[in-house]
């Protein structure tokens, strides 16, 4: 009896030995679990519902085979993939669920999310975040042709990268303000997230009380999971990928 929980797979073309990493994940630790939740990030970038990549086609299908085992799959977006909808949940299996998301673990509520709102000292990046989300931003993208939508994220990529070489670490990462801020608002105590790729436990006070948060990390040079079974959580990680040249491996944006 256990829930998985991963985040910022990153997965493309660019890194085979990720997606086959995965692939062994979903037929192995994963395969019996009572639920997988992706918290986001899973892919490298996604365009929109018909993108015709064929490294992700190889993820979705991986996905489907794995929810036909009889283990429910939960994905939520991420800064990379916040464009998952309706039809990668077909393609897929997975679900879709809303960031954040609560979540009932063996009798404890915890606070599921992507955790790229929590960086709240990335000014920059808030108020890039705080567009491209909107509605309205997205059904202008989603009508411009497949091939000009990829064209775009690669250059979002490149300045992502770019951004991040400059920015100071401690900017990208999670603010304790923030944490406890969504904490408070849900009334919760356990927070589990990803995104700024530094995998940890972090245990605190929070109003008196005890809290933790969970991070999870990246996939570009070693895969690695939140396993929660009854009373007790354990951060897992698989053998370390090969390194792959002109891989997509990097800062968290």
């Amino acid at each position: 009896m256990a829930t998985l929980f991963v985040s910022d797979l990153h997965l493309d073309a660019a890194l085979p030995a990720a997606i086959s990493q995965f692939e062994e994940f979903l037929l192995g630790p994963a395969r019996g679990a009572d639920a997988l939740y992706i918290l986001g990030d899973l892919f490298e970038s996604w365009v929109g519902d018909d993108d015709d990549d064929p490294a992700s086609e190889r993820v979705c299908a991986a996905l489907r085979s794995f929810g036909d085992s009889g283990v429910a799959c939960y994905a939520c977006h991420g800064n990379r993939d916040f464009l998952l909808a309706a039809g990668f949940e077909q393609r897929s299996g997975c679900r879709v669920i809303t960031d954040p998301t609560i979540v009932d673990l063996y009798g404890e509520r915890v606070l599921l999310t992507h955790g790229d709102a929590l960086c709240t000292a990335d000014h920059a990046y808030q108020r890039l975040r705080s567009v491209v989300r909107t509605a309205s931003w997205q059904r202008r993208f989603l009508r411009l042709p497949l091939a000009t939508r990829k064209q775009l994220s690669h250059a979002a990529r490149q300045g992502s990268r770019a951004h991040t070489a400059v920015v100071a670490p401690e900017i990208m990462d999670a603010s304790e303000a923030a944490v406890a801020a969504v904490l408070r608002e849900t009334g919760l105590r356990t927070l589990v997230h990803g995104h700024t790729h530094r995998p940890g436990v972090h245990e605190f006070a929070l109003d008196g009380a005890a809290a933790r948060r969970y991070v999870l990390g990246a996939w570009y040079e070693q895969g690695s999971y939140l396993r929660c079974a009854p009373g007790r959580y354990e951060l897992l990680t698989l053998p370390r990928l090969p390194s792959a040249a002109g891989g997509s491996g990097g800062g968290p944006e």
